[in-house]
């Protein structure tokens, strides 16, 4: 018999651990406005080059390039920045408050900005999104009122869900944002069959699914492209590639696929990757996707390639397995600060004007927070029913649920 090789097992590994010198030398950034823009009907194997590129609007000069340029008037953009930066002083306050022992949990969308306030302004009114916990921009950048999220987080007497839901897990039928589920990847399924009814009913209204990289590792990420595929849902398929999970790096999840985006086409899906720091960018491919599902053309899968400044949540330590100066070194900055230079040049907007801004949305904030706070925190002021807790599960209760409402003394 002749001796073989022992069989060893490939576990990859990230470029850089803690300590270590931040290298981002294998993401390739293609130049702003060198990637087409192809017409709206196209075949998805005649795009299989867009997997693998990124789609960029904003160049280094702070200027919009290229074909996917245009798609956003001045005044639109202006709302787009202030969008973002409520988000970020919305995150500032709450990590301050779960710090403060006003809620038990958080997690913020530090560097991730752009993705979920330009892609919301690519849908209309009736579309529903199947979120993750770090799509609140959706929200902001539709107009939900800040007090209600702050309720929603502190649990209090005026949580819109009765304090059913962890904070964050926020819920907007009337804003087209779907409760958010704890266990990741269910929010692609859900949105696909969300998608495949809208179809059915001969409705107008699209779906969108959103999901992290390491969730994508999840059989609820396959099961939806089969099904999205087969049945042309007009649903969007979001990816956000913010380089980690909870402690993992993305190339456990992408495995040897070369980019996430490159899944979708063994499904035939249009895929696309998109500079997820770039506003202009991520809202024209959103809108572009957008076209396609209401055309009856199927789903599109995008990754938005993005970087998560901070911690996954506020029970996580991202110093225990990345270098702390890691995210200056990301090569596509900050979103908010691309917008605002883009802006100075074309001269709608100044550093006055955006320390002004700053500081206006700040009180706009902590106003927001002192409403919400007079209705209660985690362990302080009014708190939702128990009563609550038997409501809104059967159409007409069950005489065991109610005789167990009664002994509750409710």
């Amino acid at each position: 018999m002749v001796d073989s090789a022992r069989l060893s097992l490939h576990v990859p590994e990230p470029a850089v651990r803690p300590g270590g010198q931040p290298d981002f030398s294998n993401v390739k950034i293609a130049k702003a406005g060198a990637v087409p823009r192809p017409e709206v009907d196209v075949a998805s194997e005649d795009i299989r080059d867009l997997a693998y590129s990124i789609i960029r609007v904003l160049n280094r000069d702070g200027e919009a390039v290229g074909p996917w340029a245009g798609s956003l008037s001045d005044e639109e953009l202006l709302t787009g920045l202030r969008n973002m930066m409520k988000l970020r002083a919305f995150d500032a306050r709450m990590l301050m408050a779960q710090r403060q022992g006003k809620t038990s949990f958080y997690m913020q969308h530090l560097g991730e900005e752009a993705v979920s306030c330009a892609f919301r302004k690519a849908l209309t009114k009736g579309d529903m999104n199947f979120p993750t916990y770090r799509q609140a921009g959706l929200l902001i950048a539709d107009d939900y009122p800040m007090v209600e999220m702050m309720n929603q987080i502190y649990s209090n007497e005026s949580d819109p869900l009765h304090g059913r839901q962890l904070p964050i897990m926020y819920s907007s039928k009337e804003h087209g944002f779907f409760t958010i589920s704890g266990n990741l990847a269910t929010q692609y399924v859900q949105a696909v069959g969300w998608a495949m009814a809208s179809a059915i009913k001969n409705d107008s209204r699209i779906a969108a699914a959103w999901i992290g990289d390491g969730s994508t590792a999840e059989s609820d990420f396959h099961s939806a492209l089969v099904f999205a595929s087969t049945y042309k849902a007009p649903v969007i398929l979001n990816i956000v590639n913010n380089q980690w999970a909870i402690s993992t790096f993305q190339g456990i999840a992408r495995g040897g696929s070369g980019t996430f985006a490159a899944r979708g086409l063994g499904f035939g899906i249009p895929a696309l990757r998109v500079d997820g720091n770039d506003y202009l960018a991520v809202h024209a491919v959103s809108r572009w996707a957008a076209e396609r599902a209401r055309r009856n053309l199927g789903p599109t899968l995008i990754e938005h390639v993005t970087y998560r400044v901070g911690a996954h949540s506020t029970s996580d330590d991202p110093s225990a397995y990345r270098p702390k100066t890691e995210s200056e070194a990301w090569p596509l900055g900050d979103p908010v600060l691309r917008l605002k230079k883009h802006l100075i040049v074309k001269g709608v907007w100044s550093e006055e004007r955006h320390v002004q801004a700053e500081a206006e949305i700040m009180d706009e904030v902590i106003e927001a927070q002192r409403q919400a706070e007079t209705h209660g925190t985690l362990h302080a002021g009014g708190k939702p029913s128990v009563r609550d807790i038997f409501e809104g599960v059967y159409a007409e209760m069950p005489p065991h649920i109610r005789r167990q409402r009664q002994k509750a003394g409710y």
